[in-house]
């Protein structure tokens, strides 16, 4: 990690504070973005690796552990349209700025907190700061690459979910283990006030600055996306997925050491091995898939990630149900799929509206994606494992991966036509 952030500090000193803007040091602005993507993540996957021994010294059950993602994930979502419109308006280098500042005190402060209730607290206020970051950070990489490589690029952008999600787990499991739960808190929390304070030195991107598609009613003003199908199919697609991932994310350490045997350490490390390969295959793969697939068909973004949720979902119950050796298999092809939809969906979010109401339009995405997806799923996972067994309460996250399949084919004939001849003004902008 100390390497990681002093290349990115290396590369950033030699970024001119005056540039021409359609020259940006693009591969700079990405990888530095993508490295405070990562820690956000890390953030927030310490606390899964931990959960039990959290549970032990708070004398708190599933449902109210559960409640601890809820909370963040409730805060966030109210956050977030406050901060697109503001990110549309205003410096979004500015803003995702200060939300990392933020976040990353309330990790430290995470290390001094002695009560139930004053982690609640502390993820409420982790939420609002994520926010600004996940709302913004996503328009300012759109606008970085020509619309012809946004899946790759956005692909490289949130391979920083799974492989962040999966670093939390051992650095989790391992100093926590070893030196009590509060100790990878800081750990994870210290990195994030140097990587915000080198996003203060990024040039901003000229909104729109490559797209090709002329704003309508749907795609250029808020109240159009209530009648813009791409973006609403998009978007229902993904709450489902999401309400799939955040359950398994948050439980599968505890699944794996309650139901199989495994000790804490061990499922965290497995879990962890498996989401890091997993997310840095899948989700530049499925970049790349849906922009080489654009070029034939402007549904690829829709159709890469319907298939691989379809897919999903067999491979998804072998996964969770079976007790043999074909489990750990399950769970590693499981997560490749579920995984694979992850830069194209978001892609196909970003090219359903204009860029001048992009950040709202993340917002108002992230809002409804979170209500109906991860805010509920790891209490819902956590209230019927209480009363049966946590099997019986990742039955959900089946039923939710068969709805976004399902949403996701019907979207495909809403994608905005943007794919054939792009390829020509993407050289052309670039030359």
């Amino acid at each position: 990690m100390a390497f990681l952030v002093s290349s990115f500090a290396t590369c950033a000193c030699y970024i001119p504070r005056h540039v021409n803007r359609t020259r940006l040091y693009p591969r700079t602005a990405l990888a530095l973005l993508t490295a405070l993507n990562l820690l956000n993540y890390i953030d927030r996957s310490v606390l899964n690796a931990v959960q039990p021994l959290v549970q032990s010294e708070f004398h708190v059950n599933d449902a109210q552990i559960g409640r601890l993602t809820t909370v963040f994930l409730i805060f966030y979502t109210i956050s977030a349209p406050i901060m697109g419109p503001l990110a549309d308006r205003y410096s979004r280098r500015l803003i995702i700025a200060l939300g990392a500042f933020a976040w990353s005190d309330c990790t430290l402060l995470t290390a001094i907190t002695h009560t139930y209730s004053g982690l609640l607290i502390r993820h409420t206020l982790v939420g609002i700061g994520e926010a600004s970051f996940v709302t913004i950070s996503p328009t300012f990489v759109a606008d970085l690459f020509p619309e012809s490589k946004r899946g790759r690029v956005l692909g490289v952008f949130y391979m920083a979910i799974p492989v962040g999600f999966a670093l939390g787990y051992p650095i989790g499991g391992y100093f926590g283990t070893h030196f009590g739960w509060r100790t990878p808190f800081l750990i994870a929390g210290i990195p994030g006030f140097l990587l915000a304070t080198l996003v203060l030195f990024l040039p901003e991107p000229e909104r729109g600055q490559f797209d090709t598609l002329k704003d309508t009613p749907e795609r250029g003003r808020v109240l159009g996306l209530a009648r813009n199908p791409a973006f609403l199919a998009a978007t229902f697609g993904m709450a489902m997925m999401t309400f799939a991932q955040g359950g398994l994310l948050v439980w599968m350490p505890t699944f794996l050491s309650r139901m199989r045997g495994y000790t804490l350490l061990q499922a965290n490390n497995l879990f962890g091995l498996i989401i890091a390969a997993d997310g840095v295959v899948a989700s530049l793969a499925g970049g790349w898939l849906g922009d080489v697939l654009l070029r034939r068909t402007r549904s690829a973004y829709y159709l890469v990630s319907a298939a691989s949720m379809g897919l999903g979902i067999p491979v998804m119950i072998v996964a969770l149900f079976n007790r043999g050796p074909a489990m750990v298999p399950g769970i590693a092809v499981a997560g490749f799929l579920l995984l694979l939809n992850t830069a194209p969906l978001n892609a196909a979010i970003i090219n359903s509206v204009g860029a001048h109401i992009r950040a709202t339009a993340i917002a108002v995405n992230l809002f409804v994606i979170h209500f109906l997806g991860d805010a509920l799923s790891p209490w819902i996972i956590g209230k019927v494992s209480d009363r049966s067994s946590l099997e019986a309460g990742f039955i959900s996250t089946v039923v939710a991966t068969a709805l976004s399949s399902a949403i996701l084919f019907y979207g495909m004939k809403f994608a905005p036509p943007v794919g054939a001849g792009i390829d020509e003004h993407s050289r052309a902008t670039e030359s």
